[in-house]
């Protein structure tokens, strides 16, 4: 069987930066498993998979195109402190949920200044060659209802 449209796959990976740090892995913990053609995984790293069977192992390098797309300077942007009433402390790190024109987001505080926070809806891989060694440990076709929900079960 092969990796295709309304598929389960299951894969063990090991996502790495250009400097071989690793920034994920499945190791220790069971197989990632995605329903193919849903769009659940990144795009290059699906593509890749494509026609893959139980067994093949691949090397696959996703530019930020294919991955979580290139780091866009817009989503960077100061707002008051005074946003974050309510909460006992704000640090550089912190992550928040935030509302948007385009609907709910992730936002990473990078700064704090003069009463001014910096933000960045940029998600932390944005900009960033993805590295991934993987392993497709099994292949079966979805269930009715994993199509209609558009991933596995489980």
């Amino acid at each position: 069987m092969q990796a295709s449209a309304n598929h389960v796959v299951e894969i063990d990976y090991t996502l790495t930066n250009n400097d071989g740090e690793v920034i994920d892995s499945s190791e220790g913990r069971e197989p990632l498993a995605y329903l193919h053609g849903f769009g659940n995984i990144i795009p290059g790293l699906e593509k890749a998979l494509e026609g893959k069977t139980e067994g093949d192992e691949l090397k696959v390098r996703v530019e930020p195109e294919e991955g979580y797309g290139p780091r866009r300077d817009e989503l960077v942007q100061s707002v008051s402190i005074e946003a974050f009433a309510g909460q006992d402390k704000v640090e550089p790190g912190m992550k928040f949920n935030a509302e948007s024109s385009q609907g709910p987001m992730v936002v990473t505080v990078t700064s704090i200044e003069d009463g001014q926070v910096t933000i960045d809806a940029n998600h932390d891989l944005a900009g960033q060659q993805l590295n991934f060694d993987v392993t497709v440990r099994g292949i079966r076709e979805a269930s009715p209802a994993e199509i209609e929900q558009g991933q596995p079960e489980g």
